[in-house]
């Protein structure tokens, strides 16, 4: 079973993920880190917004991506969710150190992407950045 946390905490984890991500030297890993950030930020507003559980063994097997989920949760985030969906095969194939798969502009991108998205995620949960770090 998986720990439940709430959406305050995975905002806080998010931005310190933000933070790792800024001090990782390797593109991909800082690429990767943001990312992940940035689903964790998206993971914030799923648990703020929703309470539906999955119930049926068959049903486990088609839960749609947190992006997914997440457009259709808070449409006025949909186009966020449509970026970070699209930047999902690269950040895994970073995160399995396929070489010249992300550039240090990409990189720094991302992380940029991710610290905004962030940063509008907790503007909709109310979360100030020292409520976060609480």
């Amino acid at each position: 079973m998986l720990p439940h946390r709430s959406p305050t905490r995975l905002l806080t984890l998010a931005r310190q993920g933000i933070a790792e991500a800024a001090q990782t030297g390797p593109d991909g890993l800082r690429y990767a880190a943001a990312h992940l950030a940035a689903l964790r930020a998206a993971a914030a507003i799923l648990a703020a917004r929703t309470t539906a559980t999955v119930t049926n063994r068959q049903e486990r097997h088609r839960v749609p991506s947190v992006w997914v989920q997440l457009a259709t949760t808070a449409p006025e985030l949909a186009e966020w969710a449509r970026f970070f969906a699209g930047t999902t095969s690269k950040r895994a194939a970073a995160e399995a150190g396929i070489p010249r798969t992300v550039t240090g502009q990409d990189a720094d991108d991302m992380l940029r992407a991710a610290e905004q998205f962030v940063t509008v995620v907790g503007m909709h949960l109310g979360v100030t950045a020292t409520e976060a770090q609480r």
